[in-house]
């Protein structure tokens, strides 16, 4: 996992692409505290090694999950089989779940479809959740901030796995789907880390899967008092949409933009086909500067960073 640091930023539409009734509007500051993210999305291989441990402990999901390979995202999962899947990722560590099935935090969230409410989360625990929306923007832009990009304000298909040649004038190619990936068998994604890293060691924030967040969605959000709010979680419930970032394979260049915000239900109405997720955990200890990795391999002893097994950069050894 990657280490991002906290401190403010501003979240949202800072180049004016997203017109003047955008929901990416206004432009507001954002304080996130220091929180771990997972550097890649969740491949088909290591959803697979806790999806089946979960199933035999308890665990029910709406979908087993697929995937273009081993190495590439798993797909068609739904927002509530990856809040699910965090937390048997969280038991099979011996880590704190954070979600639960009501706000006294007594039962964990292990089956059904259950509309979670912010007061329904241990954000204080030490296992995995999804990112906030504020959390994976700033996740996102890997300290580039004001940027269109995690790299800067244009794209290419030598930068991202996305549908180019949608008529934008940031957008340098304009192939259609990316050719390198482009088989003829979809899904057309792309291995985990096949693109370069942004300022935080971060791969694939934009482009190839689209990412589930935590958050409910709402299109007036960020007029919102609450979403300047420090470590915001979101609204406590609107439209029955969840929030989605980081464009697709299968997606133009202007929703591969960090600012971007998507959307869609959470539950199985052909929903999560082509989208997939990564984790985030909330610190215990801290090391200024720290940047940690922990691999996760799917090795019934990799304990993914609750132990000694990860490799420390950028700091300490």
């Amino acid at each position: 996992m990657a280490f991002i640091p906290a401190g403010p930023f501003s979240m949202g539409d800072s180049l004016g692409d997203s017109g003047t009734n955008s929901d990416e509007l206004p432009l507001h500051t954002v304080y996130v505290s220091a929180f771990y993210m997972d550097q890649n999305l969740l491949t088909t291989t290591n959803w697979d090694v806790v999806y089946q441990r979960a199933m035999a402990n308890g665990y029910n999901f709406d979908y087993s999950g697929s995937g273009k390979g081993a190495n590439y995202p798993v797909q068609r999962i739904d927002w509530y089989d990856a809040v699910k899947w965090c937390n048997a990722r969280s038991e099979r560590e011996g880590l704190t779940p954070c979600y639960y099935t009501d706000a006294t935090h007594n039962t964990v969230y292990r089956s059904g479809q259950i509309d979670l409410g912010n007061d329904f989360v241990n954000w204080s625990a030490n296992g995995y959740r999804l990112p906030t929306e504020a959390e994976w923007e700033k996740a996102a832009l890997g300290g580039l901030n004001g940027h269109r990009f995690p790299w800067g304000d244009t794209i290419s298909e030598t930068q991202a796995n996305y549908y180019s040649g949608g008529g934008y004038q940031y957008d340098l190619s304009n192939t259609g789907y990316n050719p390198t990936f482009n088989d003829g068998v979809s899904p057309y994604t792309s291995p985990i880390g096949t693109f370069a890293a942004n300022g935080y060691g971060l791969y694939d924030m934009s482009g190839n899967s689209g990412e589930w967040c935590w958050d409910w969605y709402e299109g007036g959000w960020y007029g919102d008092a609450q979403a300047s709010q420090n470590d915001t979680h979101g609204p406590d419930k609107s439209v029955n949409l969840r929030v989605m970032r980081g464009g697709d394979w299968d997606l133009n260049a202007n929703y591969a933009r960090s600012a971007f915000r998507n959307n869609y239900y959470p539950y199985p109405l052909n929903s999560g086909w082509d989208w997939s997720f990564r984790c985030v955990r909330t610190p215990v200890n801290l090391n200024d500067g720290l940047i940690a990795y922990y691999p996760f391999n799917g090795n019934v002893d990799d304990a993914s960073g609750n132990g000694n097994n990860g490799n420390l950069c950028n700091g300490p050894t």
